[in-house]
């Protein structure tokens, strides 16, 4: 999952920016409106975190701007402003979420995980295609009637951008955008590796390979 933080404040952006890589999230963070503006406009996020007072076009401003463009990415909205008016404002703009700080990222990641449900039509907490499933919380996976495998952090996010979308074909490219922020070294051969590794602890048939595009996992029955 690969998330944009937009948060002015260094010492909050730096902790809320390491607990999203500890829990497997790709992560590219700006500091005010018009980056995240640029950023939206040539990068693609599973979910933006945003921050309302930012310097130059303020948090508002830039959400309204994201649903003007039709851009349907889930945005929550990360702030200290607890006043009714200003959260009647920030989910009548079109945010899918306002969580006030101060927060503990455990509820962090539990509503993203709740957004992230809703957008891909999931009523459960448990991603599945009928033959595979995945559990967001443990980072667990098991393959019909397999016992559940632990996933590494890469390994978890690989396999769950690829049942983000079952039946989608996703490329090399793709993955990897999942996988790394901003910053990050792609290592060589990474995908084929991890794709490799998945295979090993739930067997060959749960990825399948489609020669020279990609790799899918099946659509949902």
């Amino acid at each position: 999952m690969r998330v944009l933080l937009v948060e002015d404040d260094a010492m909050i952006g730096e902790v809320i920016q390491a607990a999203l890589r500890d829990a497997s999230c790709a992560v590219d963070w700006v500091r005010n409106g018009q980056n995240a503006m640029d950023t939206l406009a040539c990068q693609y996020y599973d979910v933006v975190l945003l921050d309302l007072g930012l310097p130059g076009k303020d948090g508002l401003s830039v959400l309204r701007s994201i649903r003007s463009s039709d851009n349907p990415v889930p945005i929550l909205i990360i702030t200290a402003r607890d006043a009714l008016a200003d959260r009647l404002a920030g989910l009548d703009s079109g945010a899918d979420d306002y969580v006030l700080k101060p927060f503990e990222m455990a509820e962090l990641l539990a509503r993203i995980r709740a957004v992230l449900r809703r957008k891909n039509g999931h009523v459960m907490p448990v991603m599945s295609n009928g033959i595979l499933e995945l559990d967001p919380t443990t980072r667990e996976a098991t393959f019909k009637d397999g016992a559940p495998q632990r996933l590494s952090s890469r390994e978890f996010s690989l396999l769950q951008a690829l049942m983000s979308r079952p039946g989608a074909i996703l490329s090399r490219s793709a993955l990897e955008d999942r996988i790394y922020g901003w910053g990050e070294e792609v290592e060589s051969n990474v995908v084929e590796f991890l794709i490799h590794s998945l295979r090993k602890k739930l067997g060959n048939e749960a990825i399948k390979n489609i020669r020279g595009v990609g790799w899918m996992v099946s659509k949902s029955e």
